[in-house]
């Protein structure tokens, strides 16, 4: 019988994970299609949604609630995505994909049916009950079944072909409700979810044994406290016309004392949801830290170039969507070239330390000329950069894998989604507040109208017309000097932090 704590489960994966499976071209070709419907299912349920609001609202009424459609579904997978980590360690990642999927699929389906705001937030948030397993745990499955050197080769498929699915989230759900209306946004999951299931039965079988499992509950409880006050909290000064200094001290009181329970109680439990042997490794730990700063730097660039295409060069929607196409390609082109690289060398941890390091400056450099740029020019530029956006969390994701056992991978794997999902929460929060704060500095008056028009929803400054509209350009152009700077220094702590990692390959 296998020990269940994870110190003796830690000395069981030095022994166990130098001899998984050794899969062929074969193997690839039934192992991607399994793994990959699952993710895109779990990814592109974070943007299709995002074109429909409005028609919702249309037909639903609540638009004071329809924020909480999005933010329902994200709280809800940041949640449950370790807790399908762990139980998929515990009860097989099969068997727990099979959960997730079906989940998901219900959720999805009374979403469609809803007949009310509150309805489909409640759905939104069963449906991220589901979510929270579908990409954690293919991760996880392809640590289970693929050598340590293979994997940054196979997630970089996963990662660049998850990642223009995600970025192609909103057109798709645009198209699907301008000819079949809102709820197909959510019944469209439904064929796709079948076949995810029927192809999950031909993954590969567990290699080790089941081990006795406790669930740690308590832990749980706490863990849910503590993600959702840090989310409702980022939210909150995302939004500063609605801000509430008594609200934010009561949100950011409960995130400290959830999480300060949660260590407590995580050193006493018998099965931790988050084993501390496990996390406080000094490669495992490192690494989460780095998918935080990635997730930061990564969603804040997509976040914000569009913003400041349409404010400071007032670019048309059409004229954003292609300059940001170099950016999806590159992020493709190096997420894909990192895996192969890796896979043929070994060398793991050189790419995003280099990378990272490359976009610090480049970012950087675009906070003091970007203004100075040519219209081609920023977008071959920020192509280029988008090279450096690869770099990481393929490599991230082997590494956390190549270090933990087999008993605590699903755990480690889903630790890194977790990390990645808060960082890039709490990164756009913190990019956001500097935008704000510069502006107010400034001497700009923050009116709900600039304020949509900042957070990518308004129809632009051209209503304002003359030096109004000019000085406002100006302004907001020189907050972005700021809001550059900051997101450069995600990326530069993220290049410290690759550099200083024990483990070096794979």
């Amino acid at each position: 019988m296998v020990d269940p704590t994870p110190a003796k489960a830690l000395e069981l994966g030095n022994a166990l994970s130098s001899t998984p499976p050794q899969p062929g071209p074969i193997r690839f070709l039934s192992l991607f299609p399994s793994i990959f419907l699952p993710m895109l299912m779990g990814m592109i349920g974070e943007t299709i949604v995002a074109t429909a609001l409005p028609v919702i609202v249309a037909s639903l009424g609540g638009v004071e609630l329809i924020a909480w459609v999005v933010v329902a579904y994200l709280i809800s997978l940041a949640i449950t995505a370790p807790v399908y980590g762990r139980l998929g360690d515990a009860f097989g990642r099969r068997r727990m994909m099979v959960v997730a999927l079906v989940i998901s699929l219900v959720g999805s389906v009374v979403c469609a049916l809803s007949t009310s705001i509150e309805m489909l937030i409640a759905a939104r948030a069963l449906q991220g009950v589901g979510g929270g397993g579908l990409v954690s745990l293919s991760f996880a499955l392809i640590g289970q079944s693929v050598p340590p050197r293979d994997r940054v080769r196979i997630h970089g498929y996963l990662v660049a072909i998850g990642l223009s699915a995600s970025a192609m989230g909103p057109l798709v759900g645009a198209l699907l409700t301008d000819s079949f209306g809102w709820p197909a946004v959510f019944l469209v999951n439904v064929p796709i979810g079948l076949i995810a299931i029927a192809l999950v039965f031909r993954l590969p079988p567990r290699l080790i044994p089941f081990e006795p499992f406790r669930f740690d509950l308590p832990g749980l409880l706490l863990f849910a406290s503590f993600v959702w006050s840090l989310l409702v909290l980022v939210q909150k000064i995302g939004d500063p016309a609605n801000l509430r200094l008594a609200m934010l001290a009561s949100l950011m009181a409960i995130a400290v004392i959830s999480l300060g329970l949660l260590i407590a109680r995580e050193k006493r439990a018998t099965d931790p949801l988050f084993p501390p042997a496990l996390m406080s490794n000094p490669t495992i730990w490192r690494c989460n830290a780095m998918a935080m700063c990635h997730g930061a730097y990564q969603v804040s660039v997509l976040t914000f170039t569009p913003v400041y295409l349409r404010v400071v060069r007032d670019q048309s929607i059409t004229e954003i969507g292609l300059m940001l196409l170099p950016i999806t390609f590159g992020i493709g082109i190096g997420t894909f070239a990192t895996g192969q690289i890796v896979s043929r060398t070994g060398n793991a941890a050189i790419f995003p330390t280099v990378g990272m390091a490359i976009a610090a400056a480049m970012v950087g450099f675009a906070g003091l000329q970007a203004d100075a740029m040519p219209t081609l020019l920023f977008a071959a530029y920020f192509g280029i950069l988008a090279l450096t956006f690869g770099t990481v969390m393929g490599v991230v994701q082997a590494t956390v894998q190549a270090e933990s056992p087999p008993t605590l991978l699903g755990t480690a794997t889903a630790a890194i989604s977790l990390s990645r999902a808060l960082g890039a929460a709490i990164g756009t929060a913190v990019t956001a507040a500097t935008l704000f704060a510069v502006l107010a500095a400034s001497g700009v008056q923050i009116s709900t109208e600039l304020q949509a028009v900042l957070q990518g929803s308004g129809n632009g400054l051209a209503v304002l017309g003359g030096a109004e509209e000019h000085k406002i350009r100006a302004d907001v152009a020189f907050a972005f000097h700021g809001v550059f700077f900051v997101i450069a220094s995600y990326a530069a702590i993220c290049s410290f932090l690759a550099g200083s990692l024990p483990r070096r390959t794979l």
